[in-house]
């Protein structure tokens, strides 16, 4: 297929374009990394009927320059450092850091699921879903995650990530797909029309949607794109 053009009109449109490309199987769950992740997400999984869940990652921002990631943490004691950031970064206060959004996992994870159990992921196809990529950081700890939890294959599906993030991503993934992959990247809001802040009200109602949309109590309909995609 050809690459999408770009810009993607918004999360929404982002998720349609890839569920197109993605496939069932048995088994398969997806999984959002909020809160941008889960507008995406939607879309892929009505189009799936695959369950809906959150994976929960926090980036650990730079002090002072919280937008530049030196690494993640995720559910289950998940931590990814990036070295080429991280290691330049005092220890202490990158352990500071890491606390606060340590308890901010915790919160969110408890308010998104609104009492609802996590999904088991042993032996499931686990589709990894975002609104885009950009050092990668997130997205890795989502995939270790995953694999400590026993997922017994690993989609990572972007709509966005530079060259050399897809790359390492598509390694550590057992299926792939990104649908573009421009350069110079810059940031993954660059690459959408639209890219309001989602809060979380926002998720706790697409995710409480999802859930009524499995047991059939609401009606909805999924929703151009080619695809830059490959097998680890």
């Amino acid at each position: 297929m050809q690459p999408c053009a770009l810009p993607l009109h918004d999360r929404h449109a982002a998720g349609q374009a890839l569920a197109r490309v993605l496939t069932a199987g048995p088994g398969t769950v997806v999984l959002a990394l909020p809160r941008g992740g889960v507008p995406v997400a939607l879309p892929i999984a009505k189009a799936l009927d695959a369950p809906l869940d959150v994976m929960v990652v926090r980036k650990l921002g730079v002090p002072g320059q919280p937008e530049l990631a030196a690494g993640a943490i995720a559910s289950g004691g998940v931590r990814v450092i990036n070295p080429e950031i991280g290691d330049h970064v005092d220890h202490d206060a990158l352990g500071a850091v890491e606390r606060h959004e340590g308890r901010e996992l915790v919160r969110r994870e408890r308010l998104f699921r609104a009492g609802r159990m996590p999904l088991v992921l042993s032996g499931k196809r686990v589709i990894l879903v975002d609104d885009g990529a950009a050092t990668g950081a997130t997205m890795t700890a989502a995939i270790q995650a995953v694999r400590a939890q026993g997922a017994g294959q690993v989609v990572v599906a972007i709509p966005v990530a530079p060259p050399e993030t897809a790359r390492r991503l598509q390694a550590l993934a057992d299926e792939f797909i990104c649908l573009a992959t421009p350069e110079p990247f810059l940031a993954v809001a660059s690459w959408y029309r639209h890219f309001g802040q989602v809060d979380d009200t926002t998720v706790v109602s697409l995710l409480a949607q999802a859930a009524s949309f499995r047991t059939g109590t609401v009606s909805s309909s999924p929703g151009s794109a080619g695809v830059v995609a490959g097998r680890a």
